[in-house]
Protein backbone atom coordinates (compact mmCIF):
# COMPACT_ATOMS: atom_id res chain seq x y z
CA UNK A 1 0.00 0.00 0.00
CA UNK A 2 1.36 3.41 -0.95
CA UNK A 3 1.69 6.09 1.66
CA UNK A 4 1.96 9.81 1.00
CA UNK A 5 5.77 9.98 1.16
CA UNK A 6 8.03 9.26 -1.79
CA UNK A 7 11.74 9.19 -2.50
CA UNK A 8 12.26 9.49 -6.24
CA UNK A 9 15.70 8.59 -7.64
CA UNK A 10 16.35 9.86 -11.16
CA UNK A 11 19.16 8.01 -12.89
CA UNK A 12 20.76 8.45 -16.27
CA UNK A 13 23.93 9.30 -18.10
CA UNK A 14 25.27 12.86 -18.08
CA UNK A 15 23.20 14.92 -20.52
CA UNK A 16 20.12 12.70 -20.30
CA UNK A 17 18.01 15.40 -18.65
CA UNK A 18 17.99 14.29 -15.01
CA UNK A 19 18.46 17.80 -13.65
CA UNK A 20 15.79 19.28 -15.90
CA UNK A 21 13.30 16.54 -15.07
CA UNK A 22 14.01 16.91 -11.35
CA UNK A 23 13.24 20.63 -11.57
CA UNK A 24 9.97 19.94 -13.38
CA UNK A 25 8.89 17.23 -10.94
CA UNK A 26 9.81 19.32 -7.90
CA UNK A 27 7.11 21.81 -8.92
CA UNK A 28 9.30 24.93 -8.91
CA UNK A 29 11.32 23.75 -5.91
CA UNK A 30 8.26 22.96 -3.80
CA UNK A 31 10.05 19.71 -3.03
CA UNK A 32 13.80 19.33 -2.42
CA UNK A 33 16.13 18.16 -5.17
CA UNK A 34 19.60 16.81 -4.41
CA UNK A 35 22.52 15.64 -6.50
CA UNK A 36 26.18 14.72 -6.11
CA UNK A 37 26.84 17.50 -8.65
CA UNK A 38 25.60 20.09 -6.13
CA UNK A 39 28.81 19.64 -4.16
CA UNK A 40 30.90 20.67 -7.17
CA UNK A 41 28.69 23.55 -8.29
CA UNK A 42 29.40 27.08 -7.07
CA UNK A 43 26.14 28.39 -5.59
CA UNK A 44 26.84 31.97 -6.71
CA UNK A 45 28.28 31.53 -10.20
CA UNK A 46 26.77 28.16 -11.09
CA UNK A 47 30.20 27.02 -12.29
CA UNK A 48 30.79 23.27 -12.08
CA UNK A 49 34.30 22.19 -11.04
CA UNK A 50 34.68 18.45 -10.53
CA UNK A 51 37.41 17.16 -8.25
CA UNK A 52 37.59 13.37 -8.08
CA UNK A 53 39.45 13.50 -4.75
CA UNK A 54 36.33 15.01 -3.16
CA UNK A 55 33.86 12.67 -4.84
CA UNK A 56 33.28 10.70 -1.62
CA UNK A 57 32.40 13.96 0.15
CA UNK A 58 29.90 14.81 -2.59
CA UNK A 59 28.18 11.43 -2.22
CA UNK A 60 28.04 11.85 1.55
CA UNK A 61 26.62 15.38 1.31
CA UNK A 62 23.88 14.23 -1.06
CA UNK A 63 22.97 11.36 1.23
CA UNK A 64 22.96 13.60 4.32
CA UNK A 65 20.75 16.23 2.69
CA UNK A 66 18.34 13.52 1.60
CA UNK A 67 18.29 12.06 5.11
CA UNK A 68 17.60 15.46 6.64
CA UNK A 69 14.72 16.17 4.24
CA UNK A 70 13.16 12.79 4.97
CA UNK A 71 13.61 13.30 8.69
CA UNK A 72 11.59 16.51 8.29
CA UNK A 73 8.84 14.35 6.76
CA UNK A 74 8.79 16.17 3.43
CA UNK A 75 6.32 14.34 1.23
CA UNK A 76 8.48 14.14 -1.92
CA UNK A 77 12.26 14.10 -2.13
CA UNK A 78 14.15 13.91 -5.43
CA UNK A 79 17.72 12.75 -5.99
CA UNK A 80 19.27 12.89 -9.46
CA UNK A 81 22.57 11.14 -10.01
CA UNK A 82 23.96 8.77 -12.59
CA UNK A 83 23.35 5.74 -10.31
CA UNK A 84 25.29 3.46 -12.65
CA UNK A 85 26.24 0.96 -9.94
CA UNK A 86 24.28 -0.76 -7.20
CA UNK A 87 26.36 0.67 -4.34
CA UNK A 88 25.21 4.18 -5.31
CA UNK A 89 21.59 3.18 -4.63
CA UNK A 90 22.11 1.42 -1.32
CA UNK A 91 22.08 4.42 1.05
CA UNK A 92 18.84 5.67 -0.50
CA UNK A 93 17.18 2.26 -0.34
CA UNK A 94 18.06 2.18 3.37
CA UNK A 95 16.71 5.70 3.90
CA UNK A 96 13.43 4.84 2.19
CA UNK A 97 13.04 1.81 4.44
CA UNK A 98 14.04 3.71 7.60
CA UNK A 99 11.59 6.55 7.02
CA UNK A 100 8.91 4.36 5.39
CA UNK A 101 8.97 6.27 2.10
CA UNK A 102 7.81 4.83 -1.20
CA UNK A 103 10.84 4.33 -3.40
CA UNK A 104 10.83 5.01 -7.13
CA UNK A 105 13.78 4.66 -9.49
CA UNK A 106 13.28 6.45 -12.79
CA UNK A 107 15.76 6.02 -15.64
CA UNK A 108 16.04 9.12 -17.82
CA UNK A 109 17.01 8.49 -21.44
CA UNK A 110 18.56 10.95 -23.85
CA UNK A 111 16.02 10.91 -26.69
CA UNK A 112 16.50 14.66 -27.12
CA UNK A 113 20.19 14.16 -28.07
CA UNK A 114 21.51 16.68 -25.57
CA UNK A 115 25.19 16.86 -24.72
CA UNK A 116 26.27 16.76 -21.12
CA UNK A 117 27.43 19.99 -19.51
CA UNK A 118 30.25 18.32 -17.58
CA UNK A 119 32.54 17.56 -20.49
CA UNK A 120 32.26 13.79 -20.14
CA UNK A 121 33.67 12.22 -23.31
CA UNK A 122 31.64 9.93 -25.55
CA UNK A 123 34.08 7.13 -24.67
CA UNK A 124 33.45 7.64 -20.94
CA UNK A 125 29.69 7.82 -21.52
CA UNK A 126 29.87 4.46 -23.31
CA UNK A 127 31.75 2.93 -20.37
CA UNK A 128 29.15 4.28 -17.97
CA UNK A 129 26.29 2.96 -20.13
CA UNK A 130 27.80 -0.53 -20.06
CA UNK A 131 27.53 -0.57 -16.24
CA UNK A 132 23.79 0.10 -16.20
CA UNK A 133 21.50 -2.65 -15.00
CA UNK A 134 17.74 -2.42 -15.19
CA UNK A 135 15.54 -4.17 -12.66
CA UNK A 136 12.40 -4.95 -14.63
CA UNK A 137 10.99 -7.57 -12.25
Amino acid sequence: MLNEYSLILLRGLPGSGKTTLAKVLSENNTYPVFSVDDYFTNEITGEYIFNFQNNHLAYKQCETLTHDAMQQVISKVFVHNTFTMDWEFEPYFKLAKKFKYNLFVVTVENYHNNKNTHGVSDEQLQKMAEKYKLKLF
